[in-house]
């Protein structure tokens, strides 16, 4: 069966991000980086409700009951769906006016891990953080770029990680017990003509899928050869993340960018920004853990 994709939202998002799929309210939420725009499209009706939250915001992750976490520029933040407000929770690197996070996960203690990077992608400038569940941060990787997809292997003994313009995937040795990494080697190489390796999952057969920014892509990989597995074309040069959804895990949901292209891309990719949806991706993925901020 042929793979392919089709627009669910035409966002035309500057620097779309972050595809969460909220399985209690049966929608999808995304944010727009640039515009500072979190959002969220109900699957059943494809209605679409914007939040402005009036700074970049990053990152979606589960927090507890209706909350959700939100990677911004000046640290995170907890936004209430039923109050719909914005309590500053962390401030990571606030002080520096041009930081804000990125990409980012929680292992299955709920610890989060979260990139924090100049907002202009100057280099050597980020960091990955781990912030327990009582809001300890501890610095775990440094002089990055772009710190990008974070994922573990299912027995959590390997934790993936990109730092986007090295075009290279790590594998770490993880320590699910102490939330540290050791030994970082390449895992995979994405070769130039493919664009950037951008955000990442991961699916129940342990392969990584990577949206692939500048190749208007998102391929599926074996970490453990390096082999690519698969592509799917999407009609968006700047592809950036991709996450499962649905109430099987059996889809895929794919962010794109209209930021940085020229008139003739523009005319090429006139999707560019837009929410994509991947009825059959042919695998399952793994349901993503929440943030467990103490108390819980």
């Amino acid at each position: 069966m042929e793979t392919t994709s089709i627009t669910l939202v035409s966002a035309q998002n500057a620097l779309g991000e972050s595809p969460f799929w909220h399985a209690r309210r049966k929608s999808i939420f995304w944010v727009d980086i640039e515009a500072g725009l979190l959002q969220e499209v109900m699957l059943s009706t494809k209605k679409v409700i914007q939040w402005d939250l009036g700074r970049r915001v990053s990152l979606i992750i589960e927090g507890k009951e209706d909350e959700l976490i939100l990677g911004t520029q000046g640290g995170l933040m907890s936004f209430s769906l039923n109050s719909q407000l914005t309590t500053l929770l962390l401030p990571l690197e606030g002080n520096l006016a041009d930081r804000r996070c990125n990409d980012g996960h929680c292992d299955s203690k709920g610890r989060l891990f979260v990139g924090v990077m100049d907002a202009h992608c100057a280099d050597g400038c980020g960091s990955l953080y781990r912030v327990d569940g009582n809001l300890r941060v501890t610095k775990i990787l440094s002089q990055l770029t772009i710190p990008n997809g974070l994922v573990w292997s299912a027995d959590y003994t390997k934790m993936y990680f990109i730092d986007t313009l090295t075009r290279i995937v790590k594998c770490f040795d993880y320590n699910i017990a102490e939330g540290t990494i050791v030994n970082g080697q390449a895992a995979i190489t994405v070769p130039e003509e493919m664009g950037l390796p951008d955000g990442m999952t991961i699916d129940e057969e342990g392969m990584l899928w990577i949206a692939l920014y500048g190749g208007a892509a998102v391929s599926r990989w074996n970490p453990e050869t390096g082999q690519l597995l698969k592509i799917i074309n999407i009609p968006a040069l700047h592809v950036t993340n991709c996450c499962f959804a649905g109430e099987n895990l059996d889809q895929l949901i794919v962010t794109t960018a209209s930021e940085n292209l020229s008139a003739d891309q523009l005319e090429r990719y006139p999707q560019s920004g837009n929410l994509f949806f991947i009825k059959n991706p042919g695998v399952k993925g793994i349901k993503p853990f929440a943030f467990k901020r103490e108390p819980y």
